[in-house]
């Protein structure tokens, strides 16, 4: 938790014709992306950030700085950040992606499984990537409280109870 600003979206490219974008919310509200504006991208440059309709796969937006489809091009996959202290506190069962990127994995006997190399949603629940020890292989792992009962951020570490034949 030592990172002060948290991705909440991303530009993916241009909405039209008259600089536009087309933004895609990670928020568990997608619309609250409007609310932590300005943004900023991992260089620091601000965005003011106003949502103008829902589309597919998003939201149209207008950004203050841009006023050309080229212009918005440009931006295609810029990652849009807020800072930590703006967001709201999560339950004691929720945690934000960037927090569990680096974490070590156990199992239940204490046996090092790997590391959280990415988090990962395609529609359903979250899937932890491990980075297996002392390998470049890598292993999907749900992240549901059956699977990971244990997620202790201050001891940057994960209890992980595998269902038979995952890893």
């Amino acid at each position: 938790m030592q990172d002060d600003r948290i991705v909440v979206g991303a530009i993916s490219g241009a909405y039209g014709v008259r600089g536009e974008v087309r933004i895609k919310s990670f928020c568990a509200n997608p619309e609250d992306i409007e609310t932590y504006s300005p943004l900023t991208d991992s260089e620091g440059r601000s965005y003011d950030l106003a949502i103008l309709r829902p589309i597919k796969n998003g939201f149209s937006a207008r950004i203050a700085q841009i006023a050309t489809k080229e212009d918005a091009d440009a931006l295609k996959g810029v990652e849009l950040f807020a800072l930590r202290t703006q967001l709201p506190a999560l339950p004691d069962d929720e945690f934000y992606h960037t927090d569990l990127i680096g974490l070590e994995a156990v199992d239940t006997g204490g046996e090092a499984l790997g590391s959280v190399k990415a988090v990962h949603n395609h529609g359903a629940d979250d899937l932890l990537e491990l980075l297996r020890p002392g390998s470049s292989a890598t292993v999907l792992v749900p992240f549901t409280r059956a699977v990971v009962p244990t997620v202790d951020l201050e001891a940057r570490r994960i209890v992980i109870d595998p269902p038979e034949g995952l890893l």
